[in-house]
């Protein structure tokens, strides 16, 4: 029996600013890519019904090909290592209300951060019988 063992190498990082969507939207989808690999999360999102996935995996995308281009990694072994997201400017409008009011509607725009590893499984050996 061979235990494997994961070892972090390399990390390539992919910024999406300005998406226009708010945080509170962004943080169930980035943790749910979290730890899978490119091609599961890639996926998982394509079937996603929310409408900021697109966004999400547009940034993926850009991560991947960061890595392949600039890196020359393996795009077979990049994992999910981080997904976060802050905040960014929020637009603010009015919309006419009776008796003269004004009432508020905010437009919250967010950063999407993605941050790629690429794997490398390395096995170890396991030590002989212990008496």
């Amino acid at each position: 029996m061979n235990k494997k063992k994961d070892i972090d190498l390399k990390q390539v990082r992919s910024i999406n600013k300005n998406v226009r969507s708010s945080i509170r939207k962004l943080k169930p989808i980035l943790k749910s890519i979290v730890g899978k690999k490119v091609e599961i999360a890639i996926r998982d999102l394509s079937f996603s019904e929310k409408r900021i996935s697109n966004d999400v995996k547009k940034t993926i995308s850009s991560a991947v090909a960061n890595a392949e281009n600039n890196f020359q990694y393996d795009i077979d072994n990049l994992v999910v290592k981080e997904a976060y997201c802050g905040k960014q400017v929020i637009m603010k409008r009015f919309r006419a209300r009776a008796k003269g009011r004004a009432a508020e509607i905010m437009k919250p725009y967010s950063n999407v951060t993605i941050v790629l590893s690429e794997q490398i499984m390395k096995k170890e050996k396991e030590h002989g019988a212990k008496s």
